[in-house]
């Protein structure tokens, strides 16, 4: 196994969580900040009206996306362990 395929397996990895993460993350970051500016505008400070609403809306993005997350992650696999004969040389 050569230091480029090493390189590739690695980059691949990298990029499927980056691709994995980002709607989940995304949609966390955009309520955070509406939360913030709401909470800016209204002096409130609870801590508990930032955390239940990321919390609810990372639910329902795993929800939504679940399957096709599931199917990636499963493609990725999949595509590793067909590689495995070619690794191994």
């Amino acid at each position: 196994m050569s230091v480029g395929m090493i390189v590739n397996l690695m980059r691949g990895a990298v990029f499927q969580v980056f691709i994995l993460c980002a709607p989940v993350l995304g949609a966390a970051l955009i309520v955070g900040l509406i939360v913030a500016i709401f909470q800016a505008t209204t002096s409130i400070q609870e801590q508990t009206l930032t955390f239940l609403p990321k919390m609810l809306v990372i639910l329902v993005v795993l929800a939504l996306l679940g399957g096709w997350m599931f199917s990636m992650m499963g493609n990725y696999t999949v595509n590793l362990f067909s590689q495995i004969k070619n690794l191994a040389r």
